[in-house]
Parts: structure tokens; sequence; C-alpha cells
């Protein structure tokens, strides 16, 4: 008797073990993203990213043409890919070479920091690479203080330029993309501002650069670029990374391969990396620049991109155009 009560103990152990071993194991299988689930850009399939992003594009630079999409037009917290728009503003407002002294309110901000000294003197260009690759909030909050004289009419500025550039989805309060609830952008709209500041050379130059020596004589500093895809990927050349509890973690990333110049934006993705580098692949592995005097050449795709060009004024002078790597129809 005692033995049969032993037995059968022992298989009801059994049983509920296998079943909490087969709930936990669904549990888990539910909440996994479904990184092989298949999207499409164009009619063509890409490798779908984590299904818990909250936006990601990719662009042609020169065209802006939308090569993949996964939740660009939503809402999201940019964190410090903000600066991105912040550099472009002083770009456009201040000399290089003008130097500025270092205001009490530029001091201690919170987050990633230069550690700026009140009445420290910097130049526009030592702040710029200070903001852009140690991700400096004092330095984003120096240079904006130089160009307007308070922040809430520096990101009037953000803002107009926002409008022109036509990223019609964002609104920015400050100007270095610490939490802020009226504070957003979308994937497509950062690119499209990312898009307008690699127009500048400087710009370029900055976002480029590993490391950086800043400042003079015995308060020099020697910086390095936090943005990694400088050296994980092939023909990477910018630009910024961001992340806050809020916003998750966001980077801006550019390559060119092959004459092609491409513009990655994630936000909101963990792994953000690797998500990039396999944003940027497809659009290599997938698309090419040809001539515009042959896209009559590539049936409806050819045919909507020549109204495009005729279309949009900016476009008049192109040479070249982003196509799928596809037999001509």
């Amino acid at each position: 008797m005692k033995k049969a009560i032993l037995k059968d103990t022992r298989k009801n152990t059994l049983l509920i073990a296998t079943m909490i071993a087969l709930v936990i194991l669904l549990l888990v299988l539910s909440s996994y993203p479904f990184f092989y689930e298949k999207s499409f850009v164009d009619n063509y399939p890409a490798l779908a990213l984590d299904r818990a992003s909250r936006g990601a594009v990719l662009i042609e630079w020169t065209t802006k043409k939308i090569l993949y999409d996964d939740g660009a037009s939503n809402r999201t917290f940019p964190a410090s890919t903000t600066k991105i728009l912040t550099a472009l503003v002083v770009l456009e407002n201040l000399e290089l070479s003008q130097k500025i002294s270092i205001p009490r309110d530029a001091v201690g901000v919170e987050g990633s920091s230069l550690y700026l000294k009140e009445g420290e003197v910097l130049t526009v260009e030592d702040l710029l690479f200070g903001m852009m690759l140690r991700s400096g909030n004092d330095a984003a909050t120096a240079l904006a203080l130089a160009v307007s004289g308070n922040l809430v009419d520096f990101a009037r500025k953000m803002n107009e330029k926002a409008l022109e550039i036509g990223a019609t989805s964002s609104n920015f309060v400050n100007p270095h993309g610490l939490h802020h609830k009226d504070h957003y952008t979308t994937a497509y709209d950062l690119a499209l501002i990312t898009a307008e500041a690699m127009k500048h050379p400087y710009f370029c130059k900055i976002i480029m650069s590993q490391r950086a020596r800043i400042g003079e004589d015995d308060s020099f500093r020697i910086i390095a670029n936090k943005n990694k895809m400088l050296k994980l990927y092939e023909g990477a050349n910018g630009v910024k990374t961001g992340f806050t509890k809020n916003s998750g973690r966001c980077l801006v990333s550019s390559a060119k391969r092959n004459g092609m110049q491409l513009i990655a934006v994630v936000l909101n993705h963990g792994d953000m990396w690797g998500d990039s580098m396999s944003i940027l692949d497809y659009g290599f592995d997938n698309y090419e620049m040809v001539d515009v005097e042959m896209l009559h050449l590539y049936g409806d795709y050819g045919r909507k991109a020549l109204s495009e060009i005729l279309d949009d004024k900016s476009m008049s002078n192109l040479k070249k155009y982003p196509v799928p790597r596809v037999a001509l129809y």
C-alpha cells in the first residue's frame, strides 16, 4: 500500500514538474521577438527587427528615398541624437573659431558631461567635438546659450529648422535630449535632419572622428567617440548615439559603399548596434545607385522615381538614384 502511494506521489510530482516546464517554455516563446518575420519595403523582403522597437528607418542621403521602414513615423524620444539638430543650428549661426566663456547655466548639467567649469574658454569647434563625440550635455547647453542667449529661444530655432527640412512630426524643447514629455521626434524626421546636417563638410569631419583633443594649454581634454559603428561597420562615417531611461537605446548611423551614402536610424532598440548593421546591410545588399537617365529601364519603379524627381525642385540636378538590385524590366 505504501509503495503504491509513493509511486502515485512520484507520478504526480513528475506531472506537475512537466506542466510547470511547459508553462515556462510557452511564456518564453510568447515573448521572444520574431526576428525572422518578413516585412516589405518596395515589395522586397527585408529581415524584420525586434517587434518591440519604437522606430527604425533607412534612407539614401541624396534623394531621401526610404529603403527600409519599421515604424519610421512612430513618435519617439530621441535622447542625445537631438544633438545632430543642435549641431546643425550651431553651424549655421556661429563661427567655428568663436571663443565662448562657459556660463554658469552650462555647468553641472546632468548626464554625459565634459565637466566644463564656469569661465573656462573654449571655441565653438571644441564644444561641437565635445558635444558630438563625448555627448556633453554641458557643451550642448553652452552652444545653445551662445546662439540664442536662452534655451527657449534656441529650441524655437531648432523647431524652425526642423520644419524647414520637412521634419514635421517633431518637437524639441532643449539642445541635449534629456527627457521631456514634449521633446520628441520620429525615426524618419531624424533621418531628414541628419541628411541636412551631412551637407555641412565640417559636421561630417566631426562625426567621422574617432577621437579629438579640445581646449588649450593645461586645460586640454582628449575625448573618444562613443559611436562604435566607426569601428564595427565597413564604410561607417557617423553619426550619434543616445540613451535615457525613457528613450531606450538610440542610434543614428551612416555608411558609404560603392558610391551610395545611407543613413539608418533606430530609436528604442535594445541591440542598437546589431539592428543598425542589419538595416545598413539590407540597403547595401538590395539597392544600388544608377544614372537618372537609365531609370526609364526600371519599369514602374523607374517611372515613379522619374516623376518624383520632376516634382521635387531640390532634385533637379540629381545624377543618380537608388534602385533595387534586380534585372532590368
